[in-house]
């Protein structure tokens, strides 16, 4: 048995190889003859082939027309004119990679990083035939993006709150936990289901719990989030807006982001994220925006624009250093020693507006490129270091930045824009949201548009809205409000808002506490319920003239909300989330319960049980002891003894 199991192998393996053998000899001959034909009978297309081939290097099969081709030719391929090929250049889509990082000294000690990715591709995903090659472009990515018709998609993790009164306005502002936001093409026939399908699919792509993403907390903004690439048309039907304040950022987190980058984190800037440098600080936030953009003025050419940005905020005392102090091996415990070889710009940027004469810090190494940009409104003065000239780097080959500060004075500037949310009132049944923003213009008026999105176990009483201005009701000039629904949406509340100069604006709204099913808790309820950041979207006046044409080479952490006005520019402005405890009941009741049956179970079921099953029988007492007793005491009595 075992022969003839050995020889039915060596008979399968001989048939394949036979089979192989056959196959690449089939393919070897096939090109020689199409060659052959080619190069004997129209000897002109060959060497154009030839020089197209050289100088392109890819190429997609073509129809030759029959007068072209010999019929000599033909006879001897035994095949019709109309069914030789010959190979013919495919244009490649262009695509670019730059990357930059701004660090911004700040006057509390504090230091303020910002990473700047950004992939741009000259391609369609929504053609019928299917983006097959990517080359910078991530293709997890690219795949989302045709499968669910995405116009645009944004989505943020940060794990911290942005203090905007100590650290100024930060370059692309987030909220704590995730946020997500979709624009979705008007193709889509069922957004809700293509939106439910979307949130499970980058959930896992970024290892994160938006899979806990549905029509709870999913709301539908009519004003509040425009797209910010190129505006076909504004259907807040194909809109949705989410967030998960509770989401908690991690490294889980971190890795699959830097996996989108073109040389992930081998090169480049990089290298410089650790992960545990970057979750010991006060403040992290990691984004994904994905967004279509005009390449010209005319907006002939359009491209695919994927930025990445990281920010991270290091604190002075958290960080163990003795002296005000900080360089790239202090912050990241890595230095710099190239370029991404994939990126055609590669630049770090030193904020030195406030330190014209290095009077306030001293930088080193020094560098002779200085470069100015508007950034929120203010003309800034950048220290540039190019990383793709090897002088950056000098004779050692790594780059290493030192900031060392020589004074503690100075103050910085207030933000014009800034807000703040908290809970009011007592007891568990009642309570009232406030929102507070501050306008520190000295003498200029803008609006606001406010976005709140409350969840529907916190039930909203619309009618004790009320915005006040110095004093002073302020009516605002356009509300949108859609109610709750238990257990189905939330509330959405939006509003236009006029912030009177150098003034404080609070907005008030009062609500109930709902008693939630004992299945709806959280494992921790007596922690509190998240409630999201309120969203605050305005145009701010601008003390510089803004810059309004798109394709001007400008910083990235500059260039990302786009401005149409020179006099103002687009802020976006995140609250803190609220935490909000509702009436809990004392799940360790049923504990008690469970423990007292069980003890009278026990007991009584017990007692009951040995009743009836246990035997009795009557045992007569053991005559030998009483006669023994017996003897004792007539021996004591001095009477005869019993026999």
């Amino acid at each position: 048995m075992a022969a003839y199991v050995n020889r039915c192998s060596n008979l399968l393996v001989f048939i394949f190889i036979l089979s192989v053998f056959l196959f690449v000899d089939s393919q070897q001959t096939t090109p020689v003859n199409e060659q052959h034909t080619n190069t004997a009978d129209n000897p002109q297309p060959a060497a154009e082939s030839a020089t197209q081939t050289a100088e392109e290097g890819r190429w997609e099969a073509t129809e030759v027309d029959e007068a072209a081709l010999g019929d000599s030719a033909a006879d001897k391929l035994g095949v019709r004119a109309s069914d030789t090929f010959v190979l013919t250049p495919t244009p490649q889509p262009k695509d670019d990679f730059q990357e930059e990082l701004v660090i911004r000294p700040l006057h509390s000690g504090d230091i303020y990083a910002s990473f700047q990715f950004r992939t741009l591709w000259e391609t369609d995903f929504m053609r019928e035939n299917k983006v097959s090659h990517y080359r910078l472009f991530p293709k997890s990515l690219g795949q989302v993006i045709s499968k669910f018709s995405v116009r645009e998609l944004h989505i943020s993790f940060t794990q911290g709150y942005w203090r905007t009164m100590q650290w100024g306005q930060p370059f692309l502002p987030s909220p704590p936990g995730a946020e997500l936001w979709v624009w979705f093409q008007d193709s889509v026939t069922d957004v809700d289901a293509a939106w439910k399908e979307l949130t499970n699919v980058l959930s896992g792509i970024f290892c994160a719990s938006l899979n806990f993403i549905d029509s709870t907390n999913t709301v539908q903004p009519s004003a509040s989030f425009k797209p910010l690439g190129i505006v076909n048309e504004t259907d807040h039907r194909f809109l949705r807006y989410a967030t998960l304040p509770r989401e908690i950022v991690c490294t889980e987190n971190l890795t699959p982001w830097k996996k989108l980058l073109p040389c992930g984190s081998k090169a480049g800037l990089a290298v410089l994220l650790k992960s545990e440098k970057l979750f010991h600080s006060s403040f992290f936030s990691q984004t994904v925006h994905i967004r279509p953009v005009c390449q010209d003025r005319e907006c002939k050419t359009t491209s695919w624009e994927l930025r990445q940005t990281l920010n991270v905020v290091f604190d002075l005392h958290t960080s163990g250093q003795g002296k005000r102090e900080w360089s790239l091996f202090k912050m990241f415990s890595r230095t710099l020693t190239e370029a991404c070889p994939l990126a055609s710009s590669s630049k770090i940027y030193i904020d030195v507006t406030d330190n014209p004469q290095e009077e306030y810090f001293e930088l080193s190494p020094a560098t002779p490129l200085l470069s100015q940009a508007v950034v929120l409104g203010d003309r800034r003065t950048f220290s540039v270091y190019d990383l793709t000239q090897q002088v950056t780097f000098g004779t050692v080959r790594s780059l290493n930045l030192l900031i060392r500060w020589k004074s503690t004075e100075g103050s910085m500037l207030r933000p014009l824009l800034h807000a703040e949310r908290y809970v009011a009132g007592y007891g568990l049944q009642t309570g009232e949201i406030h929102t507070v923003m501050y306008n520190n213009h000295p003498f200029r008026s803008f609006p606001v548009l406010l976005l709140d999105s409350v969840p529907w176990y916190l039930r909203l009483y619309i009618h004790t809205l009320t915005v006040t201005s110095k004093g002073k009701d302020n009516t605002p000039s356009y509300i949108h409000y859609q109610p709750s629904k238990d257990r189905m949406r939330p509330h959405l509340l939006e509003m236009l808002v006029q912030l009177p100069p150098h003034s404080v604006t609070e907005v008030t709204v009062q609500f109930e506490r709902a008693l939630l099913k004992w299945t709806e808790y959280t494992p921790d309820p007596n922690h509190g319920f998240y409630v999201g950041s309120s969203v605050i979207s305005a145009l701010v006046p601008s003390s510089v003239a803004m810059d309004t044409n798109i394709t001007q080479e400008q910083p990235l952490f500059s260039s990302f909300f786009p401005c149409k006005e020179e006099s103002s520019y687009f802020v976006r402005v995140y609250t803190e989330p609220l935490l909000v405890n509702l009436p809990t009941p004392d799940f360790s009741m049923p504990y008690n319960v469970i423990c007292l049956t069980c003890t009278v179970v026990a007991v009584g079921y017990g007692s009951l049980y040995n009743l009836l099953t246990r035997s009795f029988q009557i045992e007569e007492p053991n005559p030998r002891l009483a006669k023994k007793i017996a003897n004792f005491i007539r021996r004591i009595r001095g009477v005869p003894l019993l026999s």
